[in-house]
C-alpha cells in the first residue's frame, strides 16, 4: 500500500496535539502485512499434489510411475503459483493465523520502539497491519492502570472498519483523536515532555 507524505504529516501533527493534553507517549506503526505467508501456499500445493493422482482414476489412465510423478509435480507448481496470487492468498490464510502473526509483530514493535522504557510506563502503541485488517492498541503499565483494554475496544473496532474500507488515513485521524480524548480524561498531562518521536513508523 502507498503511504503518502500527507498521511505521515497528519499523524505527526495529530500525535503532537494530543500529547499536549496527556503524559502518554504515543507511537503509530503501519505494517503493509505481518508475514508473507508463503508457507501456506506450499502446504496446500503439497497436499493437493499428493492426492492429485486420484484424478487419473476418472480418466482411466495411470501410465508409468514417472508420468504420475510428473503430473504431481505439475499440479504442485500450478497450485503453488495460483495460491500465491494475493487475492487468493488472502482467502486461504486462516483468520487465527493472520491475527496471531499481526499480534506478534505488534508486541515486537512495542519493544523495538522502546515504548516499554518510557518514564512512568506511559507508552501507547497504535499498531495497524493492513493486509490482515488488524488494529491493536498496546499500553505500558502506567497507562494500563488508568485505562482498561475494554475502553480501547470501540476505537479499535472503528479503525478496523476503516482499514477494511481502504481508508487508512481517515482511520488514523479518527483513532488518534479518540485516543487523545480518552488519554486526556484518564491520563492527563502533568509535565511537558516528549520522549519518543511522533513520526508514523512504516514497516
Amino acid at each position: 500500500m502507498k503511504v503518502t507524505t500527507q498521511l505521515q504529516d497528519q499523524v505527526d501533527q495529530a500525535i503532537s496535539e494530543i500529547e499536549l493534553k496527556t503524559d502518554a507517549e504515543v507511537i503509530c506503526i503501519l505494517a503493509p502485512q505481518s508475514d508473507d505467508y508463503y508457507y501456506i501456499p506450499t502446504l496446500w500445493a503439497a497436499l493437493i499434489a499428493l492426492f492429485s493422482p486420484i484424478l487419473l482414476v476418472f480418466t482411466h489412465y495411470w501410465g508409468h510411475l514417472n508420468t504420475i510423478l510428473l503430473f504431481q509435480l505439475g499440479v504442485f507448481i500450478f497450485v503453488w503459483l495460483l495460491f500465491r496470487w494475493p487475492p487468493i492468498l488472502r482467502h486461504i490464510i486462516p483468520k487465527n493465523v493472520r491475527y496471531w502473526r499481526a499480534s506478534n509483530m505488534a508486541r515486537r514493535q512495542f519493544l523495538e520502539n522502546k515504548l516499554h522504557q518510557t518514564k512512568d510506563g506511559s507508552g501507547v502503541l497504535i499498531f495497524v497491519s493492513a493486509q490482515e485488517s488488524y488494529v491493536e492498541i498496546l499500553t505500558d503499565w502506567g497507562v494500563a492502570e488508568k485505562i482498561s483494554d475494554e475502553q480501547w475496544q470501540s476505537i479499535v473496532l472503528a479503525f478496523v472498519q476503516h482499514v477494511k474500507n481502504n481508508q487508512v488515513q481517515e482511520g488514523f485521524q479518527e483513532c488518534i483523536h479518540s485516543c487523545g480524548k480518552l488519554l486526556a480524561d484518564h491520563y492527563p498531562a502533568t509535565s511537558n515532555k516528549n520522549e519518543l518521536s511522533n513520526k508514523l513508523v512504516v514497516l
